[in-house]
Protein backbone atom coordinates (compact mmCIF):
# COMPACT_ATOMS: atom_id res chain seq x y z
CA UNK A 1 0.00 0.00 0.00
CA UNK A 2 1.37 3.49 -0.99
CA UNK A 3 1.80 6.34 1.32
CA UNK A 4 -0.61 8.99 0.42
CA UNK A 5 0.45 11.14 3.02
CA UNK A 6 3.30 11.43 0.11
CA UNK A 7 1.09 13.08 -2.08
CA UNK A 8 -0.71 15.35 0.41
CA UNK A 9 2.87 17.26 0.96
CA UNK A 10 3.23 17.62 -2.59
CA UNK A 11 0.38 19.62 -2.81
CA UNK A 12 0.91 23.81 -2.96
CA UNK A 13 -1.47 25.47 -1.43
CA UNK A 14 -1.77 29.19 -3.53
CA UNK A 15 -0.79 31.84 -1.49
CA UNK A 16 -3.77 34.13 -0.27
CA UNK A 17 -3.75 37.31 -1.45
CA UNK A 18 -2.74 40.02 0.80
CA UNK A 19 -5.70 42.37 1.75
CA UNK A 20 -6.11 45.74 0.36
CA UNK A 21 -5.57 48.68 2.80
CA UNK A 22 -8.79 50.32 3.05
CA UNK A 23 -9.31 53.26 0.77
CA UNK A 24 -6.56 52.23 -1.62
CA UNK A 25 -7.27 53.22 -5.06
CA UNK A 26 -7.94 50.43 -7.58
CA UNK A 27 -8.27 48.15 -4.71
CA UNK A 28 -11.64 46.84 -3.45
CA UNK A 29 -12.33 45.84 0.67
CA UNK A 30 -13.39 42.67 0.50
CA UNK A 31 -17.02 42.40 1.97
CA UNK A 32 -17.64 46.08 0.69
CA UNK A 33 -17.97 45.87 -3.39
CA UNK A 34 -20.90 47.17 -4.32
CA UNK A 35 -22.37 48.48 -1.39
CA UNK A 36 -23.20 51.90 -1.27
CA UNK A 37 -22.08 54.07 1.66
CA UNK A 38 -23.75 54.67 4.82
CA UNK A 39 -25.73 58.01 5.01
CA UNK A 40 -26.77 59.00 8.69
CA UNK A 41 -30.88 59.27 8.40
CA UNK A 42 -32.38 61.83 11.00
CA UNK A 43 -36.06 60.69 12.37
CA UNK A 44 -38.71 63.58 11.88
CA UNK A 45 -38.86 64.19 15.63
CA UNK A 46 -35.08 64.66 15.89
CA UNK A 47 -35.03 67.34 12.46
CA UNK A 48 -37.74 68.96 14.16
CA UNK A 49 -36.26 69.85 17.06
CA UNK A 50 -32.64 70.93 15.56
CA UNK A 51 -34.92 73.53 13.15
CA UNK A 52 -36.52 74.43 16.33
CA UNK A 53 -33.09 75.56 18.01
CA UNK A 54 -31.99 77.62 14.86
CA UNK A 55 -35.44 79.25 14.85
CA UNK A 56 -35.22 80.04 18.70
CA UNK A 57 -31.60 81.63 18.35
CA UNK A 58 -32.38 83.42 15.25
CA UNK A 59 -35.63 85.26 17.50
CA UNK A 60 -33.27 85.85 20.23
CA UNK A 61 -30.72 87.59 17.81
CA UNK A 62 -33.67 89.59 16.58
CA UNK A 63 -34.93 90.56 20.32
CA UNK A 64 -31.28 91.91 21.29
CA UNK A 65 -30.74 94.06 18.37
CA UNK A 66 -34.75 95.87 19.10
CA UNK A 67 -33.70 96.09 22.64
CA UNK A 68 -30.29 98.05 21.85
CA UNK A 69 -31.53 99.41 18.90
CA UNK A 70 -33.67 102.88 20.79
CA UNK A 71 -30.65 103.23 22.99
CA UNK A 72 -28.26 103.75 19.32
CA UNK A 73 -30.66 105.86 17.88
CA UNK A 74 -31.50 108.08 21.47
CA UNK A 75 -27.64 108.78 21.82
CA UNK A 76 -25.83 109.76 18.04
CA UNK A 77 -22.36 109.53 17.58
CA UNK A 78 -20.87 112.92 18.12
CA UNK A 79 -20.00 115.15 15.28
CA UNK A 80 -17.09 115.28 14.06
CA UNK A 81 -16.23 119.05 14.81
CA UNK A 82 -16.26 117.83 18.47
CA UNK A 83 -17.94 119.03 21.28
CA UNK A 84 -17.83 122.78 22.25
CA UNK A 85 -18.69 124.02 25.47
CA UNK A 86 -20.60 127.53 26.00
CA UNK A 87 -18.39 128.45 29.07
CA UNK A 88 -19.38 132.34 30.00
CA UNK A 89 -15.64 133.26 31.34
CA UNK A 90 -17.25 136.21 32.99
CA UNK A 91 -20.52 135.30 33.98
CA UNK A 92 -18.23 132.59 36.08
CA UNK A 93 -15.43 135.02 36.97
CA UNK A 94 -17.88 137.90 38.19
CA UNK A 95 -19.77 134.88 40.55
CA UNK A 96 -16.53 133.57 42.34
CA UNK A 97 -14.90 137.38 42.59
CA UNK A 98 -16.83 137.27 46.38
CA UNK A 99 -14.97 134.13 47.27
CA UNK A 100 -11.59 135.13 45.69
CA UNK A 101 -11.45 138.48 46.94
CA UNK A 102 -10.44 139.62 43.95
CA UNK A 103 -12.21 140.08 40.33
CA UNK A 104 -10.47 137.05 38.31
CA UNK A 105 -8.99 137.89 34.74
CA UNK A 106 -11.55 137.06 32.48
CA UNK A 107 -9.59 137.64 28.79
CA UNK A 108 -11.52 138.25 25.78
CA UNK A 109 -9.00 136.64 23.38
CA UNK A 110 -11.72 136.36 20.63
CA UNK A 111 -13.45 133.93 18.81
CA UNK A 112 -10.57 131.34 18.18
CA UNK A 113 -10.03 130.72 21.53
CA UNK A 114 -12.55 128.83 22.99
CA UNK A 115 -12.76 128.02 27.07
CA UNK A 116 -13.84 124.66 27.80
CA UNK A 117 -14.04 125.20 31.82
CA UNK A 118 -13.64 128.16 34.35
CA UNK A 119 -13.78 126.93 38.12
CA UNK A 120 -12.74 128.42 41.27
CA UNK A 121 -10.71 126.07 43.00
CA UNK A 122 -10.30 126.14 46.92
CA UNK A 123 -6.98 125.13 47.36
CA UNK A 124 -7.81 121.99 49.87
CA UNK A 125 -5.21 119.99 48.50
CA UNK A 126 -2.71 122.80 47.93
CA UNK A 127 -3.72 125.09 50.21
CA UNK A 128 -3.49 128.07 47.27
CA UNK A 129 -6.80 129.06 46.15
CA UNK A 130 -6.64 129.27 42.39
CA UNK A 131 -9.00 131.11 39.43
CA UNK A 132 -8.97 128.51 36.47
CA UNK A 133 -9.57 128.56 33.29
CA UNK A 134 -8.52 126.49 29.93
CA UNK A 135 -8.61 127.19 26.60
CA UNK A 136 -8.54 125.84 23.04
CA UNK A 137 -6.23 127.56 20.94
CA UNK A 138 -6.74 128.69 17.49
CA UNK A 139 -4.15 125.72 16.30
CA UNK A 140 -6.09 123.07 18.71
CA UNK A 141 -3.46 122.76 21.34
CA UNK A 142 -4.35 124.53 24.92
CA UNK A 143 -3.05 126.66 27.65
CA UNK A 144 -4.11 126.77 31.24
CA UNK A 145 -4.78 129.84 33.00
CA UNK A 146 -4.30 130.18 36.96
CA UNK A 147 -4.36 133.25 39.08
CA UNK A 148 -4.11 133.59 42.92
CA UNK A 149 -3.37 135.86 45.41
CA UNK A 150 -1.43 133.49 47.43
CA UNK A 151 1.14 132.66 45.51
CA UNK A 152 4.52 130.72 46.61
CA UNK A 153 7.90 129.33 45.35
CA UNK A 154 6.87 126.10 45.61
CA UNK A 155 3.06 126.18 44.68
CA UNK A 156 4.59 128.43 41.39
CA UNK A 157 7.23 125.08 40.80
CA UNK A 158 4.63 122.78 40.97
CA UNK A 159 1.88 125.08 38.06
CA UNK A 160 5.22 125.34 35.75
CA UNK A 161 6.16 121.97 35.87
CA UNK A 162 10.11 122.53 37.80
CA UNK A 163 10.87 124.13 34.34
CA UNK A 164 13.53 126.65 34.68
CA UNK A 165 13.33 130.24 33.57
CA UNK A 166 14.53 130.40 30.07
CA UNK A 167 14.10 134.11 29.54
CA UNK A 168 11.26 136.99 28.98
CA UNK A 169 8.39 137.88 26.57
CA UNK A 170 6.56 141.03 26.50
CA UNK A 171 3.09 140.38 26.07
CA UNK A 172 0.33 143.04 26.58
CA UNK A 173 2.79 145.80 27.43
CA UNK A 174 4.56 143.97 30.35
CA UNK A 175 7.12 141.69 30.43
CA UNK A 176 6.08 138.05 31.29
CA UNK A 177 8.78 135.60 32.95
CA UNK A 178 9.09 132.32 30.12
CA UNK A 179 9.88 129.00 31.58
CA UNK A 180 10.33 125.65 29.28
CA UNK A 181 10.42 122.22 29.61
CA UNK A 182 11.99 121.46 26.89
CA UNK A 183 9.48 118.62 26.08
CA UNK A 184 6.75 121.14 24.35
CA UNK A 185 5.23 122.35 27.77
CA UNK A 186 6.00 125.57 28.60
CA UNK A 187 4.80 128.50 31.50
CA UNK A 188 4.57 132.75 30.80
CA UNK A 189 4.32 133.82 34.64
CA UNK A 190 2.87 137.12 35.47
CA UNK A 191 3.98 137.65 39.01
CA UNK A 192 2.73 141.29 39.56
CA UNK A 193 -0.67 141.30 38.50
CA UNK A 194 -2.72 143.56 40.40
CA UNK A 195 -1.62 141.89 43.78
CA UNK A 196 -2.37 138.61 41.81
CA UNK A 197 0.42 136.10 39.77
CA UNK A 198 -1.21 134.98 36.63
CA UNK A 199 0.27 131.50 34.93
CA UNK A 200 -0.15 130.58 31.60
CA UNK A 201 0.69 126.93 30.96
CA UNK A 202 0.62 124.80 28.03
CA UNK A 203 1.90 122.87 25.02
CA UNK A 204 0.80 125.88 22.52
CA UNK A 205 2.86 127.74 20.41
CA UNK A 206 4.43 130.77 21.98
CA UNK A 207 2.34 133.24 19.68
CA UNK A 208 -0.68 131.66 20.97
CA UNK A 209 0.80 132.19 24.19
CA UNK A 210 1.37 135.86 23.54
CA UNK A 211 -2.04 136.09 22.34
CA UNK A 212 -3.73 135.27 25.49
CA UNK A 213 -0.94 136.85 27.31
CA UNK A 214 -1.85 140.33 25.91
CA UNK A 215 -5.72 139.78 26.23
CA UNK A 216 -4.89 138.97 30.25
CA UNK A 217 -3.25 141.96 30.44
CA UNK A 218 -6.06 144.00 28.81
CA UNK A 219 -8.52 142.71 31.34
CA UNK A 220 -6.32 143.53 34.61
CA UNK A 221 -5.76 147.01 32.87
CA UNK A 222 -9.75 147.47 32.50
CA UNK A 223 -9.87 146.56 35.90
CA UNK A 224 -8.79 149.72 37.75
CA UNK A 225 -5.71 149.69 36.62
CA UNK A 226 -4.44 147.07 38.71
CA UNK A 227 -2.40 145.16 35.57
CA UNK A 228 0.20 147.18 37.53
CA UNK A 229 3.08 149.64 35.45
CA UNK A 230 4.44 149.00 31.92
CA UNK A 231 7.83 147.55 31.02
CA UNK A 232 9.75 150.98 30.23
CA UNK A 233 9.59 151.58 26.57
CA UNK A 234 7.20 148.06 25.81
CA UNK A 235 5.12 147.79 23.38
CA UNK A 236 2.25 145.50 22.33
CA UNK A 237 4.51 143.52 20.10
CA UNK A 238 5.26 140.40 21.73
CA UNK A 239 9.67 140.23 21.64
CA UNK A 240 11.90 137.22 23.50
CA UNK A 241 14.83 138.28 25.23
CA UNK A 242 17.68 136.02 25.34
CA UNK A 243 17.31 132.96 26.72
CA UNK A 244 19.14 130.69 28.87
CA UNK A 245 19.44 127.24 27.73
CA UNK A 246 18.13 124.92 29.70
CA UNK A 247 20.42 122.59 31.51
CA UNK A 248 19.66 118.73 31.04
Amino acid sequence: MGDYRGVSELQETPPAAPASPAGTPGREVPGAAGQPPVKPVLSAGAAKRANASVMGMIIALVLSIAAFLPIVLMNPSPKTDGYRPNVNVSAVAQNAADVAGFTPVAPDAGDTFRANYARWQSGTGSGVPTWEVGYLTPKESFIGLVQTRQSNPTWLLQQVKSAPVTGTRNAGGRDWELRDTGKDEKSMVLADAGGTTVILTGSAQLDEFTALAAAVVKDLEGKSGTAGPASPGSTTDATVSPSAVPSP
